[in-house]
Protein backbone atom coordinates (compact mmCIF):
# COMPACT_ATOMS: atom_id res chain seq x y z
CA UNK A 1 0.00 0.00 0.00
CA UNK A 2 1.69 3.14 -1.12
CA UNK A 3 2.09 6.37 1.57
CA UNK A 4 1.81 9.59 1.66
CA UNK A 5 5.76 9.64 1.74
CA UNK A 6 6.06 8.07 -1.39
CA UNK A 7 2.94 9.97 -3.25
CA UNK A 8 4.92 13.22 -2.19
CA UNK A 9 8.50 12.03 -3.38
CA UNK A 10 6.98 10.39 -7.27
CA UNK A 11 5.41 14.02 -7.84
CA UNK A 12 8.25 15.87 -6.78
CA UNK A 13 10.73 14.26 -9.43
CA UNK A 14 7.46 15.18 -11.93
CA UNK A 15 7.81 18.96 -10.48
CA UNK A 16 4.67 18.57 -8.48
CA UNK A 17 5.10 19.32 -4.90
CA UNK A 18 2.58 18.01 -3.01
CA UNK A 19 2.03 18.70 0.95
CA UNK A 20 0.68 15.86 3.42
CA UNK A 21 -2.86 16.74 3.02
CA UNK A 22 -2.71 16.60 -1.11
CA UNK A 23 -1.06 13.86 -0.71
CA UNK A 24 -3.39 12.27 1.40
CA UNK A 25 -6.71 13.47 -0.49
CA UNK A 26 -5.18 11.46 -3.78
CA UNK A 27 -4.50 8.72 -1.70
CA UNK A 28 -8.33 8.85 -0.60
CA UNK A 29 -9.45 9.30 -4.04
CA UNK A 30 -7.50 5.92 -5.29
CA UNK A 31 -9.12 4.16 -2.48
CA UNK A 32 -12.63 5.73 -3.34
CA UNK A 33 -12.04 4.53 -7.50
CA UNK A 34 -11.07 1.60 -6.57
CA UNK A 35 -13.81 0.79 -4.53
CA UNK A 36 -16.63 2.04 -6.83
CA UNK A 37 -14.27 0.23 -9.81
CA UNK A 38 -15.50 -2.88 -8.29
CA UNK A 39 -19.06 -2.38 -8.81
CA UNK A 40 -19.03 0.40 -11.71
CA UNK A 41 -16.09 -0.87 -14.03
CA UNK A 42 -14.91 3.04 -13.91
CA UNK A 43 -11.40 1.70 -15.39
CA UNK A 44 -9.46 -1.32 -16.88
CA UNK A 45 -6.50 -0.94 -14.25
CA UNK A 46 -7.58 -2.59 -11.04
CA UNK A 47 -4.00 -3.28 -9.31
CA UNK A 48 -3.21 -0.22 -6.73
CA UNK A 49 0.37 -0.19 -7.63
CA UNK A 50 -0.75 0.21 -11.39
CA UNK A 51 -3.67 2.59 -10.43
CA UNK A 52 -0.75 4.66 -8.59
CA UNK A 53 1.50 4.82 -11.72
CA UNK A 54 -1.19 5.05 -14.30
CA UNK A 55 -3.22 7.38 -13.03
CA UNK A 56 -2.21 9.20 -10.30
CA UNK A 57 1.50 9.74 -11.70
CA UNK A 58 0.70 10.28 -15.26
CA UNK A 59 -2.39 12.87 -14.69
CA UNK A 60 0.52 14.68 -11.97
CA UNK A 61 2.90 14.24 -14.71
CA UNK A 62 1.18 17.05 -16.95
CA UNK A 63 0.86 19.75 -13.85
CA UNK A 64 3.57 22.01 -14.54
CA UNK A 65 1.99 23.17 -17.55
CA UNK A 66 -1.47 23.98 -15.35
CA UNK A 67 -1.35 27.55 -15.33
CA UNK A 68 -5.08 27.86 -16.54
CA UNK A 69 -7.50 29.14 -13.92
CA UNK A 70 -10.28 27.27 -15.68
CA UNK A 71 -9.71 24.00 -16.98
CA UNK A 72 -12.43 21.30 -18.95
CA UNK A 73 -11.32 17.54 -18.71
CA UNK A 74 -13.47 15.95 -21.58
CA UNK A 75 -14.03 12.46 -20.84
CA UNK A 76 -13.08 12.73 -17.89
CA UNK A 77 -14.10 8.96 -16.53
CA UNK A 78 -13.26 8.11 -13.25
CA UNK A 79 -12.03 11.63 -12.61
CA UNK A 80 -8.50 11.52 -14.75
CA UNK A 81 -6.51 13.83 -15.03
CA UNK A 82 -9.16 16.19 -13.59
CA UNK A 83 -9.17 15.40 -9.93
CA UNK A 84 -5.84 14.84 -9.43
CA UNK A 85 -4.88 18.04 -10.92
CA UNK A 86 -7.91 19.91 -9.17
CA UNK A 87 -6.13 18.49 -5.65
CA UNK A 88 -2.71 19.46 -6.98
CA UNK A 89 -3.66 22.88 -7.93
CA UNK A 90 -6.39 23.97 -5.38
CA UNK A 91 -6.85 27.40 -7.09
CA UNK A 92 -7.33 26.38 -10.72
CA UNK A 93 -11.27 25.67 -11.03
CA UNK A 94 -12.03 22.43 -12.69
CA UNK A 95 -15.05 20.87 -15.06
CA UNK A 96 -15.27 17.08 -15.17
CA UNK A 97 -17.46 16.01 -18.02
CA UNK A 98 -18.63 12.32 -19.06
CA UNK A 99 -21.57 10.90 -21.38
CA UNK A 100 -21.33 7.69 -18.97
CA UNK A 101 -23.55 8.57 -16.21
CA UNK A 102 -22.36 5.90 -13.97
CA UNK A 103 -18.99 7.59 -14.21
CA UNK A 104 -20.26 10.96 -13.38
CA UNK A 105 -21.95 9.50 -10.30
CA UNK A 106 -18.79 8.60 -8.81
CA UNK A 107 -17.04 12.00 -9.61
CA UNK A 108 -19.74 13.69 -7.92
CA UNK A 109 -19.78 11.44 -4.76
CA UNK A 110 -16.03 11.85 -5.22
CA UNK A 111 -16.16 15.33 -5.07
CA UNK A 112 -18.39 15.66 -1.92
CA UNK A 113 -16.11 12.62 -0.22
CA UNK A 114 -13.15 14.65 -0.94
CA UNK A 115 -14.20 17.81 -0.24
CA UNK A 116 -13.39 18.87 -3.57
CA UNK A 117 -14.93 22.74 -3.66
CA UNK A 118 -13.13 23.54 -6.81
CA UNK A 119 -14.54 21.06 -9.20
CA UNK A 120 -17.42 21.10 -10.94
CA UNK A 121 -19.29 17.39 -12.51
CA UNK A 122 -21.33 17.97 -15.72
CA UNK A 123 -23.01 14.78 -17.58
CA UNK A 124 -23.48 14.83 -21.38
CA UNK A 125 -21.75 15.30 -24.39
CA UNK A 126 -18.84 17.67 -24.91
CA UNK A 127 -20.11 18.69 -28.06
CA UNK A 128 -24.08 19.47 -26.31
CA UNK A 129 -22.60 21.97 -23.48
CA UNK A 130 -25.05 24.82 -23.05
CA UNK A 131 -24.07 27.88 -23.98
CA UNK A 132 -22.42 29.21 -20.18
CA UNK A 133 -19.09 30.02 -21.19
CA UNK A 134 -15.64 29.48 -22.88
CA UNK A 135 -12.58 27.40 -21.58
CA UNK A 136 -9.23 28.80 -21.23
CA UNK A 137 -8.12 25.23 -21.10
CA UNK A 138 -9.47 22.25 -22.02
CA UNK A 139 -7.86 19.12 -21.31
CA UNK A 140 -8.44 14.85 -22.39
CA UNK A 141 -6.44 11.63 -21.43
CA UNK A 142 -7.69 8.80 -23.91
CA UNK A 143 -10.74 10.05 -24.82
CA UNK A 144 -10.56 10.39 -28.72
CA UNK A 145 -8.13 10.77 -31.60
CA UNK A 146 -6.75 14.41 -30.97
CA UNK A 147 -8.50 16.10 -34.56
CA UNK A 148 -11.50 14.29 -33.39
CA UNK A 149 -11.19 16.16 -30.07
CA UNK A 150 -10.65 19.72 -31.47
CA UNK A 151 -13.72 19.28 -33.96
CA UNK A 152 -15.65 18.60 -30.57
CA UNK A 153 -14.54 21.55 -28.28
CA UNK A 154 -13.28 24.36 -30.57
CA UNK A 155 -16.12 25.77 -30.20
CA UNK A 156 -15.68 26.03 -26.47
CA UNK A 157 -11.94 26.86 -26.26
CA UNK A 158 -11.80 30.74 -24.98
CA UNK A 159 -9.85 32.96 -26.95
CA UNK A 160 -5.72 32.60 -26.68
CA UNK A 161 -6.62 29.34 -25.01
CA UNK A 162 -4.93 25.91 -25.33
CA UNK A 163 -5.72 22.59 -25.77
CA UNK A 164 -3.53 19.94 -23.35
CA UNK A 165 -3.78 16.33 -25.03
CA UNK A 166 -2.15 13.85 -23.30
CA UNK A 167 -1.06 10.70 -25.58
CA UNK A 168 1.17 8.09 -25.05
CA UNK A 169 3.34 7.54 -28.08
CA UNK A 170 4.00 10.69 -30.12
CA UNK A 171 0.70 10.62 -32.36
CA UNK A 172 2.30 12.02 -35.60
CA UNK A 173 -0.31 10.42 -37.55
CA UNK A 174 -3.03 12.30 -35.88
CA UNK A 175 -1.19 15.58 -35.92
CA UNK A 176 -1.09 15.85 -39.70
CA UNK A 177 -5.17 15.20 -39.67
CA UNK A 178 -5.85 18.96 -37.19
CA UNK A 179 -8.52 20.92 -38.77
CA UNK A 180 -7.52 24.14 -40.31
CA UNK A 181 -5.62 26.73 -38.15
CA UNK A 182 -5.11 24.18 -35.29
CA UNK A 183 -1.43 23.78 -34.75
CA UNK A 184 1.20 22.54 -32.09
CA UNK A 185 2.42 24.68 -29.35
CA UNK A 186 4.51 22.51 -27.78
CA UNK A 187 5.46 18.81 -27.11
CA UNK A 188 6.37 17.11 -23.91
CA UNK A 189 8.00 14.01 -23.18
CA UNK A 190 7.18 12.68 -20.02
CA UNK A 191 9.24 10.54 -17.70
CA UNK A 192 6.80 8.78 -15.11
CA UNK A 193 8.50 7.22 -12.27
CA UNK A 194 8.19 3.50 -12.41
CA UNK A 195 6.15 3.62 -16.21
CA UNK A 196 8.35 2.65 -18.94
CA UNK A 197 6.07 3.43 -21.73
CA UNK A 198 6.03 6.61 -23.92
CA UNK A 199 3.74 9.37 -22.33
CA UNK A 200 3.52 13.04 -24.30
CA UNK A 201 1.97 15.82 -23.98
CA UNK A 202 0.44 17.91 -26.70
CA UNK A 203 0.11 21.70 -26.27
CA UNK A 204 -2.41 23.05 -28.99
CA UNK A 205 -3.54 27.03 -29.87
CA UNK A 206 -6.21 27.83 -32.49
CA UNK A 207 -4.30 30.18 -34.28
CA UNK A 208 -6.98 31.15 -36.80
CA UNK A 209 -9.61 32.27 -33.96
CA UNK A 210 -7.18 34.07 -32.07
CA UNK A 211 -5.87 36.13 -35.21
CA UNK A 212 -9.75 37.15 -35.31
CA UNK A 213 -9.44 38.31 -31.77
CA UNK A 214 -6.31 40.62 -32.64
CA UNK A 215 -8.05 42.59 -35.24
Amino acid sequence: MKQPADLRAAAGTLGCDLDQMQAERMLEYLALLQKWNRVHNLTAVRDTDDMFVLHLLDSLAVTAWMETALLLDVGSGGGLPGIPLAIARPAMQVELIDSNLKKTSFLRQAVIELGLRNVTVRSGRVEQLDGRGRYPGIIARAFAETGELVRLTRARLAPHGRWYVMKGAYPEAELRELPPGVVVESVHALDIPGLRAERHLLILKDDHEQDICDH
